[in-house]
């Protein structure tokens, strides 16, 4: 009878223990799912930004004050690097084209800013409406230096001498995308003003 009640306590401990043991294992798998889930979530980069809209005085400005771009390209961007950001980081300014952009038939990829800004500035007739051609400015740190957006507009309104629009923290991941997505057919700048509340 003894040996009977020492084996049912024996065996009722064992349970116990492993009983305890399942529930610290399901535990412990919960929580490995929960942090591999959380790890697949990647935080969202944001960039400090500044954003202008179109007009043919801010093509004029960005002629006078930077001369033509370093680089064009044929979905209508055009691209300024300089040193002139808050401790002298490098800069990307960039000239977005409307959705849609269709170059001017008669002008060359790189000579399109050029020709605009100089028919601007003399009174003539540009190949294109600015408006038909880009959107808007964007100003970001080129190479990812932390900067404050409200140090950055300062900066930015004292190089270009126009003050933007709009400034603080943009999602490029999440325009680019949806530029992507539709095949251009969607504005870069205003999915940007619209992120900053512009």
């Amino acid at each position: 009878m003894v040996l009977v009640l020492v084996l049912v306590l024996v065996v009722g401990a064992a349970a116990v223990v492993l009983g305890v043991a399942l529930v610290a294992g399901a535990t412990a798998w919960r929580a490995g799912v929960h942090a591999h889930a959380s790890n697949k979530t990647a935080a969202v980069a944001l960039t400090p930004a500044c954003v202008w809209r179109i007009s043919p005085e801010l093509v004029v400005a960005l002629d006078e004050q930077f001369g033509e771009p370093v680089d064009a390209y044929v979905n209508g961007s055009q691209v300024w690097l300089r040193d002139d950001g808050p401790g002298g980081i490098t800069l990307e300014w960039r000239l977005h084209p409307v959705a849609g952009f269709r170059r001017p038939l008669d002008t060359g990829t790189y000579e399109v800013f050029a020709a605009v800004a100089l028919a601007l500035e003399t009174g003539g007739t540009p190949p294109a409406p600015p408006a038909s051609l880009w959107d808007g400015l964007e100003a970001f740190a080129a190479y990812g230096d932390e900067v404050e957006p409200a140090t950055l507009r300062a900066a930015v309104t004292e190089a270009l001498g126009l003050a933007p629009d709009a400034a603080g923290l943009v999602d490029h991941t999440a325009v680019g995308d949806e530029w992507e997505r539709t095949g251009g057919r969607v504005s870069i700048v205003d999915g940007l003003l619209r992120q900053l509340g512009a």
